[in-house]
């Protein structure tokens, strides 16, 4: 196992344990840390907590890592950490995700989700990182991705192959199970990023089959 694979989770500070999407994104976090791998968040409260306290449930070798930002309402880090940094910007904070991180979670979340999303969505299409998965979790995201491709792409403003990467999963186990393998995929061979067309079509199954 390579027990340098790192997931970025974002999602809203503002969502409360108990809460479903708490409950969801603790599980998600905890599935991938029994499979060793190091879970990146921003380091808050909320959905960010959720994940690293997910991460530090599974007793695993993995790391839960937090990459906080100062603000001007202060934001302390979430007790669940094992390495934290702070950011005076959220450039380089960003920046700082991306690099460390393999795959994306995007979890339930406000502005700051959104810029975090899109973010990391600009960076692949524009090739200067990897093409990392970009996994949209929960029922939240549907009509975002139905206005992008009505609308957006629609009118030829972006590409349908600029949405190869972005995958859209209602189900905490969905979310494990895909980035498990494409973490597989990628200790065999060196360009796994061109298996995102049949992780698609595998997910597309199993949400039929859920659906119905």
């Amino acid at each position: 196992m390579d027990l340098h694979f790192r997931v970025a989770i974002f999602g809203s500070a503002r969502i409360k344990a108990g809460d479903k999407d708490y409950k969801d994104v603790f599980a998600i976090a905890k599935g991938l840390a029994k499979s060793g791998f190091d879970i990146v968040t921003g380091g808050g409260p909320g959905l960010m907590q959720a994940a690293n306290a997910g991460s530090k449930s599974a007793h695993s070798a993995n790391q839960s890592i937090g990459l906080n930002i100062r603000l001007p309402r202060e934001q302390e880090p979430n007790p669940f950490l094992d390495i934290k940094q702070e950011f005076n910007l959220f450039s380089s904070r960003l920046d700082t995700f991306m690099a460390l991180s393999d795959a994306v979670v995007v979890a339930p979340g406000g502005i700051g989700t959104l810029l975090e999303l899109f973010y990391a969505w600009q960076l692949v299409q524009v090739e200067h990182i990897c093409e990392t998965p970009i996994i949209l979790y929960g029922e939240i995201w549907r009509n975002l991705l139905l206005w992008l491709e009505s609308e957006v792409m629609e009118r030829k403003l972006f590409a349908k192959s600029d949405m190869h990467m972005i995958f859209h999963v209602t189900k905490p186990q969905q979310v494990v199970k895909l980035i498990k393998q494409i973490h597989a995929d990628r200790l065999k061979e060196e360009h796994a990023c061109h298996n995102f067309t049949k992780y698609r079509a595998e997910l597309e199954s199993v949400n039929q089959i859920i659906n119905h």
